[in-house]
């Protein structure tokens, strides 16, 4: 298992990012002495040669669309490898670890899981290592496969971080650029911290970190800062669920990277009570290089944020909009358009408040069409107000269907969804996209579409990343 490539991680999207969730168990697995290959299929083919090779093969699942596409590559893996260990990892694995353990997965990690999946490693080797000794035929691992322990049990044991390795992922080229002023730069991804301290009901954080969160040392984030800066980024995402989760790390880290690097500017996502709470830091922030800042604001409606627990009020996101303006940091709120409780009415408020706040260039349109994903463990199912809209689970999707009261209101979810994915493909402009999807609105509720917004061809934007999707 020591041999070059016999140990293959495997990812297959993380946000548009180079991917942080196969660099970190790269980095683990070879401080231990192993030499994993990678392949990210997000921006590469599946190479068979590389699956032919190894014996341990992990596929990461940090999120939905992950998920999907982690579950074709190993029946495509499993037809080439039969005997290889195929281990599914992260947060989604989690939630679905019976499903998959039944249909293509020999074990499942999720939490902190690196230094498990070191010990999964070890336990692999050593099964190898038993059955070639008995007189077994060399590389056979079907037997051995069998005896690993399959424990999906997320792990939330405090880690000793490396800096991860990225030489052999692919270029920052491949990846999400930063798009400002008219042009687009490469862009770095790190995490600062892991897990989050909230339990928004929606969120796939909370089953598996039940409110715990973990905190990367300034020095371990700032190492892999610097070799994506000596690749060519001059923009760095904090990509943890919540940078606000312990602010004075997260000031720690912004200081200094601005002191080492201070022509490199950044974004981090943060909650809404998170920035209100924050305020006093959040022009430090902007003067240490902060450019944008990804909340997720989800409703207007204080009925819809509090059957989300999200912790905040439509006042909250007004207030929040309110002081990251005024430390000159752009706002990007994100959104979950559609839930069981949203209202033909409360859409097409929403889409006013949008522009009557001059936010449409603020918002990806894809957020226009976000329905509410329930997925296995959900803290969604344990909620009574969810219950009667809630279906079966959908097989292969991993996630349970809920129908709205109203349906008009489906069907619009359903025109908007295709609508805004259309002109993703076709890179419109997001105002054109933004008015269409109000006249859509207005037509589902049988009202006459209101005025267009007029926004310049040739305007300033705020800055954003180039990938848009958020799940």
């Amino acid at each position: 298992m020591r041999v070059p490539g016999q140990i293959l991680l495997v990812a297959c999207y993380e946000l548009g990012h180079q991917p942080l969730a196969v660099a970190w168990p790269a980095a683990f697995l070879e401080r231990a002495g192993y030499a994993p290959a990678v392949l990210d299929l997000s921006v590469e083919p599946l190479d068979p040669e590389k699956i032919t090779r190894a014996r341990f093969i992990a596929i990461s699942v940090p999120m939905h669309t992950a998920l999907r596409l982690g579950v074709i590559a190993a029946e495509r893996i499993r037809a080439l490898n039969p005997t290889a260990h195929i281990c599914v990892y992260g947060l989604y694995a989690a939630l679905n670890a019976t499903e998959l353990l039944d249909a293509c997965a020999d074990s499942v990690l999720a939490g902190e899981l690196e230094a498990q999946l070191v010990e999964l490693v070890r336990q692999v080797e050593a099964a190898g290592s038993a059955t070639a000794g008995s007189g077994a035929g060399a590389g056979v691992l079907g037997s051995p496969r069998q005896k690993v322990a399959r424990t999906p049990t997320p792990t939330l044991t405090k880690l000793n971080f490396p800096v991860p390795a990225r030489n052999a992922l692919p270029s920052l080229k491949k990846y999400a650029h930063v798009e400002r002023d008219g042009r687009l730069d490469l862009a770095a991804y790190v995490e600062a911290s892991r897990g989050c301290k909230h339990r928004c009901r929606h969120c796939p954080i909370p089953p598996v970190y039940g409110g715990r969160f973990f905190v990367v040392p300034v020095e371990t984030v700032l190492a892999d800062v610097r070799q994506q800066v000596a690749a060519g980024a001059t923009h760095v995402t904090f990509g943890d669920p919540d940078f606000l989760n312990g602010p004075r790390h997260a000031l720690a880290v912004a200081r200094a990277l601005h002191a080492e690097l201070p022509q490199v500017t950044f974004d981090f996502t943060a909650k809404i009570e998170h920035l209100r709470a924050q305020r006093a830091h959040l022009a430090e922030l902007a003067a240490l290089g902060c450019v944008f800042i990804v909340s997720a604001a989800e409703s207007l409606d204080d009925r819809v944020l509090g059957h989300l627990a999200k912790g905040h009020t439509r006042a909250d996101i007004v207030e929040a909009l309110g002081v990251a303006r005024a430390a000159g940091i752009a706002l990007r709120p994100t959104w979950v358009a559609f839930t069981p409780w949203t209202t033909l009415a409360g859409y097409r408020a929403w889409l006013d408040f949008l522009a009557a706040e001059g936010l449409v260039d603020h918002v990806d349109p894809v957020q226009y069409g976000i329905r509410l994903l329930v997925p296995p463990g959900s803290l969604l199912l344990d909620l009574p107000d969810m219950r009667p809209y809630l279906g079966g689970l959908v097989p292969g999707g991993f996630h349970y269907r809920w129908t709205h009261p109203d349906p008009r209101v489906d069907r619009l979810a359903g025109e908007v969804a295709a609508m805004v994915a259309t002109a993703a493909e076709h890179d419109e402009d997001a105002g054109l996209t933004f008015n269409r999807v109000r006249a859509l609105a207005a037509a589902a509720a049988g009202a006459p579409a209101p005025a267009p917004v007029e926004l310049a061809a040739g305007r300033a934007r705020p800055p954003r990343l180039t990938e848009p999707w958020f799940c």
